[in-house]
């Protein structure tokens, strides 16, 4: 039993029916669900989302309906409200940066969300591939601006039918082969199921997700997603997620890693960037339109330099926290009786704070 526990529960297979639609093929899944290209009865193209939490149900393959054990049965009924309540609302909001929800319903002892089929690519995809051309800037900031503009728009009307998004990141926006940015794959079922049960691993994504959303009883509100918004722009003009929350509430390096974007980006930006992905919720844009209007203002931009004892500073710094990490290294084989000679061999490691500082 433990080996068939541990299986992913089957997708649909392709040319299932449900809800009048032709299944075509699985397209993505998560821990709590399963995304399909399939057909509308009109042979329109649709995205169709299933409620399929793989650490509740099982079902195996050729099957349409999962099968939920007993004692896991109240929870998978609560995500399944959320899931449905979620589909409702979204289905209430019409906004070009806000993924469509055009039609949900129950089968299957499930339930199924219909959203348009979108041709693009994620917002991480743009930015690995303009990473990799290893250029100062990874977007220009006229660039950023317009993007999050938008974005922040579409944020606004979520967050205005009461809704929040729980999950924003790079993977979570896509922008389409008209180069128009949306919000697609809310959090919020799987929000719900993380602070019914232990035994849900929280699914944030480091970096992105702020402080409070690793609290049993984190107070969220448009700040949290403001947060991660934040950490978007970062990742668009460094190219890397900034570190995760609980690493920088031990030592917050935020700061230092902006400073070396002076003189790259205007300081309104990095400043917007800091406001956003303060630690402290209250110290951060409290409403999208606080947030807008700032990114929006057309103000002179200043580009201010480092100068050479900031950038003296700051290479010292990094030169520390590279000590401090080899003599961690040291500690932690020593504390469990290795010799100290197993770190003492050439340093290999000694390029890793800056990769994980990056990454």
């Amino acid at each position: 039993m433990a080996t068939q526990h541990k299986t992913k529960p089957a997708p649909l297979a392709p040319e299932t029916q449900v809800g009048g639609y032709r299944i075509v093929r699985k397209v993505a899944s998560g821990g709590f669900g399963v995304v399909y290209l399939a057909l509308s009865p009109d042979g329109q193209k649709v995205a169709i989302k299933e409620y399929l939490p793989a650490s509740l149900v099982e079902r195996g393959p050729g099957e349409s309906s999962p099968v939920v054990p007993p004692d896991k049965l109240a929870l998978y009924r609560l995500g399944l409200k959320s899931f449905f309540e979620e589909g409702r609302s979204l289905a209430q909001i019409s906004h070009p940066s806000v993924v469509s929800v055009l039609n949900f319903f129950r089968e299957n002892d499930t339930v199924y969300m219909v959203m348009n089929y979108l041709e693009g690519a994620s917002l991480q995809e743009f930015v690995i591939t303009a990473r990799e051309l290893k250029r100062k800037k990874i977007f220009r900031e006229s660039t950023i601006r317009s993007l999050f503009d938008d974005i922040l728009q579409g944020l606004r009307v979520v967050h205005q039918h009461k809704m929040l998004h729980l999950d924003i990141k790079p993977a979570n926006v896509f922008i389409t082969d008209d180069n128009k940015p949306i919000l697609i794959d809310f959090g919020a079922a799987r929000e719900v199921l993380n602070q019914q049960d232990k035994r849900f691993r929280p699914m944030y994504t480091p970096g992105f997700a702020a402080p409070e959303m690793y609290k049993r009883e984190g107070s969220f509100g448009p700040w949290t997603d403001i947060y991660a918004i934040g950490a978007c722009i970062y990742a668009c003009m460094t190219g890397y997620p900034p570190y995760e929350a609980p690493q920088r509430l031990e030592k917050d390096r935020l700061q230092a890693q902006l400073s070396k974007l002076r003189g790259v980006y205007s300081d309104n930006l990095i400043e917007i960037v800091e406001w956003c992905m303060a630690l402290d919720a209250m110290a951060r844009p409290q409403s999208v339109f606080n947030l807008q209007r700032e990114l929006g203002a057309e103000n002179a931009r200043r580009y201010t330099n480092l100068t050479m004892g900031e950038k003296l500073r700051l290479h010292i710094d990094e030169l520390v926290n590279d000590t401090k990490s080899q003599v961690q290294k040291v500690r932690d084989v020593t504390r469990f009786g290795a010799p100290v000679q197993a770190v003492q061999s050439p340093t290999p490691d000694r390029g890793k704070p800056a990769d994980r500082e990056r990454n």
